[in-house]
């Protein structure tokens, strides 16, 4: 049943098992100077309202330093770090002896701050509804998972919902995989302590643009005018774990990108200035506690 709890928010907010994490990471741009560093920490915690049934308060800080070198026809210096703030609550209860229920809205705070203050666009609105199942089988060595939902995001630029869909399945002591979004992988687990995977995940950010601007100021009649900054990758890699204990765990993982979509993008986020699409590698480091 705690598994089920914990996984119903989040999966929502694409953290998968994770109540708490503290992590870094360093994304080089190929064929250019520039590069991200991204520092994020995360907690969640439960609040029992009866058996069964919970609140999941959540809260997420990140910090992304963007090293802008390329030659540009603008100036660069008020792009070189946006941070965010992300303040969640859930709710979920079980359903029947299989399926639990969760729904979960959240509030991010995404800019670069330069007015030292919060405005009305830095703010983006968030919610999920998720059903997970859990079969325990004394065949598995660790229980299946089945995770399906919808989220929501004002950042998306569309006005539904996307699927949520994840499957985990570890069929022996040494093997186990995982299917959908955001992360796919296969884990070889050589003890208890340590193990390496093969994966492919998505990640990036949005973030507002406080003081906006002309991303082509020499272009007479240009009304190209950036305000908002967004990065897609899809990322592929091997990883390596290292367990403290049960739920303690050491992770780094490398890689290189199979899609690399970075943008400025105006007030209907419309793609308006490529920043990078080209593919590179990436490293990313961390202490996580899982439930898994």
């Amino acid at each position: 049943m705690v598994c089920a709890i914990f996984c119903v928010f989040l999966t929502a907010k694409g953290q998968n098992t994770d109540l708490a994490r503290l992590e870094y990471t360093y994304f080089p741009q190929s064929s250019s100077d520039n590069s991200f560093r991204r520092f994020r920490t995360s907690i969640a915690f439960p609040i029992e309202l009866k058996e069964g049934t919970y609140l999941m308060p959540g809260l997420e800080y990140r910090n992304v330093n963007f090293e802008y070198e390329d030659p540009a026809a603008f100036q660069t210096y008020d792009l070189d770090r946006f941070q965010s703030f992300t303040f969640s609550l859930g709710y979920t209860f079980q359903m029947n002896e299989f399926w639990r229920f969760g729904a979960e809205g959240g509030v991010k705070i995404a800019s670069n701050f330069t007015l030292d203050k919060a405005i009305n666009d830095d703010f983006i609105y968030t919610g999920a509804l998720i059903f997970v199942k859990i079969k325990e089988d004394e065949r598995y060595y660790k229980p299946t998972r089945l995770i399906l939902g919808l989220r929501y995001s004002t950042t998306t630029g569309f006005p539904f919902p996307l699927p949520i869909i994840n499957y985990y399945r570890r069929w022996n002591k040494n093997w186990s995989y995982m299917a959908g979004s955001p992360k796919s992988n296969l884990k070889y687990y050589f003890n208890e302590k340590n193990a390496v995977e093969a994966f492919v995940t998505l990640d990036g950010f949005f973030a507002n643009i406080q003081e906006d601007f002309n991303v082509a100021p020499l272009r007479p009649g240009s009304d190209k005018i950036a305000r908002s900054i967004s990065m897609t990758v899809l990322l592929s890699g091997v990883g390596y774990e290292h367990s403290f204990t049960d739920h303690l765990k050491f992770y780094l993982y490398a890689g290189n990108t199979i899609l690399n979509d970075i943008r400025f993008r105006d007030n209907k986020k419309n793609s308006i200035y490529t920043i990078n699409d080209k593919n590179s590698i990436y490293a990313r480091s961390g202490l996580k506690f899982s439930i898994f």
